[in-house]
């Protein structure tokens, strides 16, 4: 799944962080919703 893909699971289920396999990675992904109400992404560095 992509980032935007997995923002929207997230709040689907009313967390504040998304674990994810990034699609065209195939790597780990963390999507959370920051204090501003924003989102941020944390990806590995390979």
């Amino acid at each position: 799944m992509d980032s935007e893909e997995a923002i929207l699971q997230m709040n689907m289920l009313g967390h504040n962080f998304f674990v994810f396999t990034n699609a065209e990675t195939n790597l780990t992904n963390v999507v959370y919703r920051r204090n501003d109400g924003k989102y941020g992404l944390i990806e590995p560095t390979e």
